[in-house]
């Protein structure tokens, strides 16, 4: 049988030449009281279901290109997942092994589409600091170190990953808006997205298009401490322990005019409105840059136009951003208001910031920090006081534990599992089932950050009077 010519339009000899060419979409309800256009570019209509389906296919080429990459190789990267699916559909369709390093913070859907694509993935702890041998980029470099024929991808050094967007995601943006683009916003992770584009657009315009990133309120990048957040795929992280802050070679900092911060509280709300009102469901990374393109379209005209890039789909986080049990556990927003009383009407207001043990603590200093309680978070230490944010409690220091420990061993070495953590916004009826094995402190949070310490018996008792 005669194959059909791929000059046939939409037709196409494999996966990879359906990547690119997304649409621009203009949001048109939550945009009230903007008088500017502002446009979404649907990534997750690319085959892989990501904007990191064009680094992936840019990485793969160049790495064939030069040799790096051979026949029967195994293809092997660091990825919070949307990169590794991307990987791996290309991979499978040109013979490759994939090898996907996510950690335990990646959505469940991710880690299923990429076994789906026959990707192998290995799980590493997430929070650890750049070097440590659990870290992912240390877990994928061994592996490519010891598996012959291996490619280490490296999107976030990969000159490739930028220039997938300068060749392509830049020049769909200037011609599907006939020229008329003013403001480009983006994420920045690996930093690829939004320095190609933004150097493509910046050049052909002359430099008018202002280049806007949106940030994690305490991501590095846009000035904050680098403790966790709850949006996926965006940002850049620090830990305390990291000896030297090395950004991303893809991400080219003279690129990006301003940083929008944008808290997870504003973004995944934002989500929730996109679904509902525009009818795009959209992934935690899409709500901080369309939270942000939405700051920034509000401060200008009717002759201006924003383009925002939507990385990917909210059906990666269905368990997650758009779950009211995983909302209300953490205390953010939930999607379908409570009809009974809530945990913070139960608590009063937003309660009182819990004392901590920091994680370089003694025994000694733990113990005296519990005095008279019998248990208190153990939170990863940082320089700067700030929000308790529940991702980076370690486990917890109890009375009863520590008892007998040595004076001057360090506190993480007698750790019990985190307490259990209930959200503000959660119904009270739900909160006490998660905690209906615990007797003794729980915790209490508000937007991901603990700010309770409450004995379990007081929502249980609530919740029974309101049943």
């Amino acid at each position: 049988m005669t194959a059909i010519q791929p000059r046939t339009a939409g037709v196409f000899d494999s996966v990879a030449g359906v990547i690119g060419n997304t649409p621009l979409v203009r949001l048109n309800r939550v945009t009230e009281g903007i008088v500017a256009a502002v446009y979404v570019k649907l990534e997750y209509l690319n085959p892989g279901g990501s904007v990191k389906d064009r680094a992936a296919l840019s990485m793969l080429e160049a790495a064939e290109a030069s040799g790096e990459l051979g026949p029967g190789g195994t293809v092997v990267e660091a990825t919070s997942g949307n990169t590794g699916i991307g990987l791996a559909a290309v991979a499978v369709a040109r013979g490759y092994r994939t090898i996907v390093v996510v950690s335990d913070k990646s959505s469940g859907e991710k880690i299923a589409l990429l076994r789906a694509y026959g990707a192998e993935v290995i799980v590493t702890v997430g929070g650890r600091p750049v070097g440590h041998p659990e870290h992912l980029r240390s877990v994928a470099l061994r592996l490519a170190a010891e598996i012959p024929g291996a490619w280490f991808a490296g999107q976030y050094d990969n000159p490739a990953n930028p220039a997938a967007h300068y060749a392509t995601t830049g020049p769909e943006i200037w011609a599907q808006t006939g020229g008329r683009v003013t403001h480009y916003v983006a994420g920045v992770g690996t930093g690829g997205t939004i320095t190609g584009a933004g150097e493509f657009l910046k050049e052909v315009s002359g430099g008018a298009v202002r280049v806007i990133g949106a940030d994690p309120d305490s991501s590095v990048y846009g000035g904050g401490d680098g403790r966790a957040w709850y949006v996926e795929s965006v940002g850049h992280y620090l830990h305390p322990e990291t000896e030297e802050d090395l950004w991303p070679i893809s991400y080219h900092p003279d690129v990006v005019d301003h940083i929008e911060r944008i808290p997870d509280a504003e973004a995944l709300p934002l989500l929730h409105r996109l679904a509902r009102l525009e009818g795009l469901l959209l992934g935690g990374s899409s709500g901080t840059s369309i939270a942000a393109a939405l700051r920034v379209a509000r401060t200008l005209g009717p002759e201006d136009v924003v383009v925002v890039i939507a990385p990917d789909s909210g059906r990666s986080y269905l368990s997650k951003y758009f779950d009211d049990d995983w909302l209300g556990r953490l205390g953010f927003p939930l999607i379908t208001p409570v009809s009974g009383a809530t945990v913070a009407e139960v608590i009063g207001a937003a309660g009182d910031r819990p004392p901590v043990v920091p994680s370089g603590s003694t025994v000694a200093q733990a113990r005296a920090l519990l005095g008279t309680l019998s248990a208190l978070p153990v939170l990863l230490t940082r320089e700067l006081p700030g929000p308790i944010v529940v991702a980076e409690i370690l486990g917890t220091a109890t009375g009863s534990r520590l008892a007998d420990a040595p004076d001057d061993d360090p506190v993480q070495a007698h750790l019990d599992p985190p307490l259990p953590v209930i959200g503000t916004t959660d119904a009270v009826e739900r909160a006490a089932r998660r905690i209906a094995e615990h007797a003794g402190p729980v915790l209490v949070a508000h937007n991901g950050a603990v700010i309770a310490l409450v004995d379990a018996a007081r929502i249980t008792s609530a919740a029974t009077e309101s049943a």
